[in-house]
């Protein structure tokens, strides 16, 4: 009999608006200097990305407006929902980023946080570009042609 680990429970929180609004052009894998008690409420999948976005601070990237829900165990040292968090990328990626991100119309956008095999947590981000009001619909148009599409197949 396997021995079960406390790491079972897969968390893979998505950015769904994210996709929508913006192209994806790179990503990235980074880790994120949390506290005690973030860490919990992730695992417990209490994190909300749809605000959320990067930002470079004396060179070095954080994450703004992310939500993370106050952990429900814990007394007086809870964290702050809503507060900065430091992001964990190599230097040479860091120095990409900044300079890319520096160029009209491109952002860094949180795509998804999930918990790596050693029970770390992730995060993923994009180097983006906003997409027009055609793109949206171009989108939108094709997802319901795929739909479609499965619709007929299954009947």
């Amino acid at each position: 009999m396997a021995k079960a680990s406390k790491f079972d429970k897969i968390i893979n929180i998505k950015n769904k608006k994210a996709s929508f609004q913006f192209e994806f052009i790179d990503t990235y894998v980074c880790g994120m200097v949390l506290k005690g008690t973030e860490i919990k409420s992730i695992r417990e999948g209490k994190v909300s990305l749809t605000e959320s976005f990067c930002i470079f601070l004396r060179g070095e990237l954080y994450v703004r407006q992310m939500h993370i829900a106050p952990y429900s165990m814990a007394a007086s040292y809870n964290h702050e929902a809503v507060r900065d968090r430091k992001l964990l990328l190599s230097k040479k990626e860091l120095e990409k980023l900044e300079t890319k991100s520096d160029e009209k119309g491109l952002s860094i956008i949180p795509v998804r946080i999930f918990i790596n095999d050693r029970g770390l947590a992730k995060m993923e981000i994009a180097l983006g570009r906003g997409k027009k009001l055609h793109d949206k619909r171009n989108d939108l148009k094709e997802k319901d042609a795929k739909r479609e599409l499965q619709r007929m197949a299954i009947d």
